[in-house]
């Protein structure tokens, strides 16, 4: 302790008295007083350890201050997630901090329960007793336990579901969503899912672009998703952090209030848990980022390399500083300042933690490699790798990972529209799960309508993926992957009350909810149940695709095609098909009866058929085909995709490219003046997607030029064909006339109809031609298609094809494509006899001009398509991805499933042939049906079956594939 002033005494003396000057003594006593101070405060803050307990008690600002450093460096070293103690048993007692007031406790009856425990393979057979947002109990329950929770609500009244005998699965987790910061419709002000600032901005957070308005909420719900990642955008090799919310609105109408476990980074309080809540974050490798900002991955692994150093010089500069506060080296703590950290790298100090799951958006090997090194360097887990097209033929680098081999999260079988998605394989899921590898299904909505992100789940079991793990790959897997496995994708005591009850077996085709409940509360205010067959409630015995998932290993992803040119198999000469249950399109009835019969082939052209039971003489030459109870049915058309001018739809030098516009390009080079572009001319065949829609029974392709206004002349062609001298190839070199309206063309919607009125009424440039299309057009010889959306414009159009015919005499045959709101026109569309293709049955509004959709069950009892359909209206079906025509028949499949019995099985093989064919101009005049397919173990319109080959008459060949 400093010594006290000593004391100086003024009293009178009789000695004389010594010379002293007043300013002097008065700033030597000021000086000693300062020194004192000073010096009590330097022992009081760098030397606080000499101070005794009851000194330090009388200073609570200090004591304050190193509890909060204390209480820091114990914070930031705890590990994210509940702690082993934790029980959901407890929130039993306690319910969901998500939990409404009010909301009565609901008691679901007889219901099959595939509650996701046991690695998805636990069914229970019973009830379910939601309360308080928790699943009380599964199974049998007492009715004690049901009393107990209606006196714990007050004695409010229970709700009874009678499920009766139906599937009830947990809510579905979208791992990989940007629903509300790419919203629909798409507008410009709510679409905030990418910045383009910086390639590194682990900073920003989706949350702070979540747009509480989107449509796309509803209609997810409507699938029976109800937990979902909201994900930045991949522009930035680190995007930034994302969150997971539920889809349900709140009565806060925030977006926080939305988030499940909100990290204590976003609410700034301990949000009521005893643990640290797990935190979200995107990065993105490969095109995405390199496109954007003009690198390569050279660079973009160097913009990692770099943010995460900067993040480890950060946490160990807050280690080291901790180590002092651990060690109460309080005078090293206090040389050092402040606890070093920085707003812009916290989030990314915090994935070093291990307290951030990390979703990576990355196809190829090279990519994933890089960031395995990454992982290793810098000691850090990555929670999933997303999109991962390559991530099956590298199974062995996924599982170098540090920390063990992520989640990799896929898409069924949106491939090829970029070269690092090339490769990708619809046999992915199957493959890794054989390597132990977790597989998530994911929508990317909106690349992706995440309304079916059941079906991404469904078309993986069909390809090969074990029941349990596909079911999921959209539940419990997720659930884990995003940190929140403790609360959501299982049903299970203490769990979220997040439940759907489905109409037909989840992993059926067509699967549609009865009910959602998201925190025990339903999401369907007037459900629309479909009436389906009990059979549909039985799982799906789906196809044998081990030769193809070999191959597509073998070959890395791009198996040799077309395949059946190969083996040796099919030809001419004649073919006995065996075990064929049904001849469809080829009969009065879709099914004449149960038995089996024998189909003989000559040629490609049937010649007769059998009971099974009679004894043929197979002759040597001949060759027998086996369908196992399968079917025979016309080739599907397929039309609203580039298929056939577009092979890698980014890679600009693999595609025919889009046509010059007179309207909005300006005038053309002289030698296009007054002339109307062909497909035909530009058509490239034996690309993947057009022989893999070959092989998934789509025999014929409509394309049209890729334009915008006048688009051109559409062409049908073989999908099958080698290119186009070939037997057969071009089926009909011009079949009719294109033209898109839309609010999205840089020309007014009048100006876009005042251009076609000029056309059709002769005052264009081509007025003079008397064999060009627009006078075909005029003529009534060729359709006029019209890609529109909006029934306002649709309004227009059937105004202007009555002034045409009135003024003209002339009958203008009239079709809209794309018909997202025709629903809204039905009767005058019918009565106009006016075609319409609906090129998304299953419809989303996308953007402005969509946004008046009729969603079909179990939103509305009507679709789009049964409405048109009942109005009288030529209806069929496109797609407008190339990737997607091979799915063609489980659209139709879809649509007949979801109509109530409206639609039979060979009216809907017609939505993707003959109805087709007249809307667009079609005409096959040499054979009703030229190429039929052949469905081995099941029916057309089902997830049982496999396209086997293919009976042309056309070319008097068989193909076995």
């Amino acid at each position: 302790m400093a010594k006290a002033p000593m004391e100086m005494n003024f009293t009178p003396s009789s000695s004389p008295r010594p010379n002293r000057n007043p300013k002097i003594l008065r700033r030597l006593l000021g000086l000693i007083v300062c020194a004192c101070v000073a010096q009590s405060i330097y022992l009081f803050s760098h030397d606080l350890s000499r101070f005794s307990g009851a000194s330090l008690l009388r200073n609570p600002s200090l004591k304050a201050y190193r509890s909060s450093l204390v209480a820091k460096c114990r914070e930031i070293h705890t590990p994210a997630g509940p702690p082993p103690s934790f029980s959901t048993a407890a929130r039993v007692g306690t319910g969901s901090d998500r939990w409404v007031p009010g909301t009565p406790p609901t008691l679901l009856r007889n219901a099959k329960i595939w509650t996701g425990a046991r690695n998805g393979t636990e069914v229970v057979y019973g009830d379910v007793l939601l309360d308080r947002g928790v699943v009380v109990a599964v199974g049998y329950i007492p009715p004690s336990l049901v009393e107990r929770s209606r006196r714990r609500n007050g004695g409010q009244e229970l709700r009874v579901v009678h499920v009766g005998g139906k599937w009830v699965t947990p809510g579905l987790v979208d791992l990989h969503s940007h629903i509300g910061v790419y919203s629909s419709p798409a507008l410009r002000g709510a679409s905030d899912g990418n910045s383009v600032k910086a390639p590194i901005l682990p900073w920003l957070r989706s949350i702070d672009g979540l747009n509480t308005h989107d449509d796309s909420y509803e209609l997810a719900m409507a699938g029976g998703v109800t937990t979902a990642q909201i994900l930045p955008g991949s522009a930035n090799n680190m995007g930034g952090q994302a969150f997971v919310i539920k889809l349900r609105p709140t009565e806060e109408r925030s977006a926080t209030s939305k988030v499940i476990e909100p990290p204590s980074t976003l609410t700034h309080s301990p949000n009521g848990t005893e643990y640290i809540r797990w935190r979200h974050m995107k990065h993105a490798c490969g095109e995405n980022p390199d496109r954007l900002y003009g690198q390569t991955r050279m660079d973009g692994q160097w913009n990692f390399r770099h943010a995460y150093d900067e993040a480890r010089k950060i946490r160990d500069a807050q280690d080291a500083f901790c180590a002092k506060v651990d060690e109460n080296d309080w005078e090293a703590v206090a040389a050092v300042g402040d606890f070093p950290e920085d707003l812009q790298w916290e989030s990314l100090v915090d994935v070093l933690r291990g307290r951030v799951k990390l979703s990576i958006h990355c196809y190829e090997a090279v990519d994933l490699d890089g960031i395995v090194r990454l992982s290793n360097e810098f000691k850090f887990p990555v929670a999933s790798f997303h999109h991962a097209g390559e991530t099956y033929l590298v199974p062995d680098l996924l599982k170098k990972t540090w920390g063990g081999a992520p989640s990799i999260a896929l898409f069924a079988s949106n491939f090829k529209k970029k070269r690092e998605a090339y490769r990708s394989s619809e046999f992915a899921p199957r493959v890794l799960a054989e390597h132990g590898i977790p597989v998530v299904m994911k929508s990317d909505h909106p690349v992706i309508n995440s309304r079916y992100l059941l079906f991404e789940a469904q078309q993986a079991h069909y390809y090969g993926l074990n029941p349990a793990l596909a079911l999921a790959s959209v539940t419990s897997v997720p659930a884990r992957a995003a940190g929140l496995g403790h609360r959501v994708g299982t049903i299970a005591e203490g769990y979220d009350a997040d439940l759907v009850i489905w109409d037909s077996h989840p992993l059926a085709l067509g699967a549609t909810p009865e009910q959602v409940y998201i925190d025990g509360m339903p999401q369907i205010a007037n459900p629309h149940p479909l009436v389906k067959p009990w059979s549909l409630q039985e799982l799906p015995e789906v196809p044998n695709w081990d030769r193809e998932a070999e191959d597509a290993v073998k070959w890395d992803g791009v198996p040799p095609l077309p395949s059946w040119k190969y083996p040796g198999k099919g030809g001419r000469g004649r073919k006995w098909i065996r075990n064929v249950k049904n001849i469809i399109g080829l009969e009065e009835e879709d099914e004449q009866d149960s038995s089996l019969r024998t189909v003989v082939v000559e040629d490609g052209k049937i010649v007769s058929t059998w009971p099974v039971s009679f004894n043929f003489d197979i002759e040597d030459g001949d060759e027998v085909i086996d369908l196992r109870g399968g079917a025979i049915a016309p080739g599907l058309t397929t039309y609203g995709s580039p298929l056939g001018l577009v092979e890698i739809r980014q890679e600009g030098s693999t595609n025919d490219g889009p046509i010059l516009d007179p309207l909005l390009d300006g005038d053309l080079p002289g030698l296009l003046a007054g002339k109307v572009i062909r497909a035909v001319d530009g058509l490239a065949f034996e690309g993947r997607n057009t022989l893999l829609a070959y092989k998934s029974g789509v025999t014929t392709a409509v394309t049209a030029p890729s334009g915008r206004f006048l688009q051109g002349i559409s062409t049908a062609f073989s999908v099958g064909a080698p290119h186009a001298l070939a037997k057969g190839a071009v089926v009909q070199e011009e079949t009719a006339l294109h033209v898109g309206l839309s609010f999205a063309l840089s020309a007014s919607v009048s100006t876009q109809v005042a251009a076609l009125r000029s056309a059709l009424f002769g005052s264009g440039t081509e007025a003079e031609s008397s064999t060009g299309p627009w006078t075909r057009v005029r003529e009534g010889e060729i359709p006029l298609v019209i890609s529109v959306e909006s029934a306002d414009i649709m309004s227009t159009l059937l105004q202007l094809k009555t002034e045409y015919e009135d003024e003209t005499g002339n009958t203008l045959k009239l079709t809209f494509s794309g018909g997202t709101e025709a629903h809204l026109l039905a009767k005058e569309i019918a009565a106009a006899g006016v075609s319409v293709i609906l090129t998304s049955s299953r419809p989303y509004p996308g953007v402005w001009e969509q946004r008046r959709i009729l969603p079909g069950p179990p939103l509305s009892a009507q679709s789009s398509l049964t409405t048109l359909l009942r109005a009288g209206v030529n209806v069929a079906i496109g797609v407008t991805d190339e990737s997607y025509a091979r799915n063609t028949r489980f659209e139709i499949a879809w649509a007949a499933l979801e109509s109530n019995g409206v639609v039979s099985n060979s009216q809907a093989i017609a939505l993707a042939s003959t109805n087709l064919h007249k809307a667009l101009g079609l005409s096959i005049p040499s054979f009703p049906f030229p190429d039929l397919m052949m469905y081995s173990g099941g029916g057309v319109l089902d997830l049982e079956s496999k396209v086997v080959g293919v009976i042309s008459a056309a070319r008097g060949v068989v193909e076995i594939f």
